[in-house]
């Protein structure tokens, strides 16, 4: 499951499923979590929807990821998704950055709808992560998505190479 998750390979996560894996499965490259996570983390786009569509229960940095705006705005009104997180933390202790996370994995995910909601929530504009040091704007550059990158340098965004 991990393998064909983090290599965008739908045809066999579908096989997989339908011989019975577990789509909860741990044992990700990242931080020991789920398929998901691993297609989320490596932008496998295709493996990270067809997941969802499968019944994989995303948190709340996979939804900002995948652009999933009715699943955030739940989170925020009060229907919590699960609490995982990128670096193997569980308790909401442990994610004070829980809303800088999810904002910068819609920037890594070229979700600009995403990325207003989480900036009206409090997310911080060039926030580096924990994992890369890169910041929204630069996941938003690696990722290609320049609509979104000069929306970022318009609201003031840094790079961390800068």
């Amino acid at each position: 499951m991990h393998w064909a998750a983090s290599s965008d390979d739908t045809e066999v996560l579908d096989l997989l499923l339908d011989a019975g894996a577990d789509i909860e499965a741990p044992g990700a490259v990242i931080a020991g979590g789920t398929p998901l996570d691993d297609a989320v983390a490596f932008a496998q786009w295709r493996a990270a929807q067809r997941l969802v569509e499968r019944g994989a229960q995303p948190a709340l940095w996979h939804a900002a990821a995948l652009g999933l705006l009715d699943a955030l705005e739940a989170h925020f009104a009060g229907h919590p998704l699960p609490r995982r997180y990128p670096w193997g933390a569980s308790s909401a202790s442990a994610a004070p950055d829980e809303v800088n996370v999810a904002f910068w994995c819609a920037c890594h995910g070229g979700q600009r709808t995403a990325a207003e909601y989480l900036l009206g929530r409090g997310a911080e504009l060039s926030w580096p992560s924990p994992w890369d040091g890169l910041t929204p704007l630069d996941a938003a550059r690696r990722c290609q998505a320049t609509e979104l990158a000069a929306w970022l340098e318009g609201l003031g965004a840094k790079s961390a190479h800068m």
